[in-house]
């Protein structure tokens, strides 16, 4: 395979590819290209074992030496274009403070909602409906990844996936299971005459998760920061359940409120 690395450095930020990959720190910019970025070694190592397509992969000259031995290598053997760039180029192009030596850019996920409805075994789907801090959505992700969850549905509303933040809040585990975007509206009311359960937390729910039945096939809906799960999405649950708690805390915040109800879930699949 014809060697893809540059050795030429580019360190311009008037570069046309440089302007190209700043403007995927904006979402108007990732939609236009389809395309977008993970910073760092870790994730730039998550998304090749995964297999993901990366087009680019971009780093430091002078800052090689902290790339993980071999990486750069394996990169130049899958084909991907690997280029070298400043320090200056780096920082223009990144959304941290202080970035890692290395970014890649890689178009946005290809799954859709239909395979979220057929899924190889027992459904459990986290369906996101408005969530809009990033690190939240990264971390229900993260939770969803770590109990072996089938997908994950964004309903309208909710932050973007290609956000920075979330890229980052999600370690990698974005590459790791279905992440799609679709009409709440529409799907659940699928999912529902498909036989599955669609499910949401609830302070007035009369079953609490610890009580519920999460062997059989679930999407498990987690509403908004401040405004929980909005009323017409609601109406379209199945069942309304609550998590127990003996302190004077009136409610999770709803990445940790995820993240209880999916370890319970993996729980009771594992018995």
């Amino acid at each position: 395979m014809m060697n893809k690395q540059h050795t030429e450095v580019i360190s311009s930020v008037q570069n046309p590819r440089v302007k190209a990959w700043t403007q995927l720190l904006d979402k108007k910019g990732r939609d236009k290209q389809g395309q977008f970025i993970i910073e760092g070694v870790h994730l730039v190592q998550e998304a090749l074992s995964s297999g993901a397509n990366l087009h680019t992969i971009v780093y430091a000259h002078d800052r090689r030496e902290e790339l993980p031995g071999g990486l750069l290598r394996q990169a130049v053997d899958l084909g991907i274009d690997c280029v070298a760039v400043s320090q200056a180029v780096l920082g223009k192009c990144t959304d941290t403070l202080a970035p890692q030596a290395v970014f890649a850019v890689l178009p946005k996920l290809g799954w859709g909602p239909e395979e979220l409805l057929a899924p190889t075994g027992p459904a459990l789907v986290v369906a996101i409906d408005g969530i809009q801090d990033p690190g939240n959505l990264g971390t229900i992700i993260r939770s969803a990844d770590a109990v072996g969850a089938t997908g994950v549905l964004l309903g309208k509303g909710t932050v973007d996936l290609y956000n920075p933040k979330t890229v980052r809040s999600t370690m990698g585990s974005m590459f790791h299971l279905p992440i799609t975007q679709g009409d709440l509206l529409q799907l659940l009311p699928r999912a529902a005459e498909a036989g599955i359960a669609v499910v949401t937390t609830s302070l007035q729910g009369t079953t609490d998760c610890y009580s519920f039945d999460f062997r059989r096939p679930v999407w498990f809906v987690i509403g908004n920061e401040g405004q929980g799960v909005s009323a017409g999405v609601s109406d379209l649950t199945t069942e309304h359940i609550r998590i127990p708690m003996r302190g004077l805390a009136e409610s999770l915040n709803a990445a940790m409120a995820a993240t209880v109800v999916l370890f319970e879930a993996m729980r009771q699949r594992m018995s």
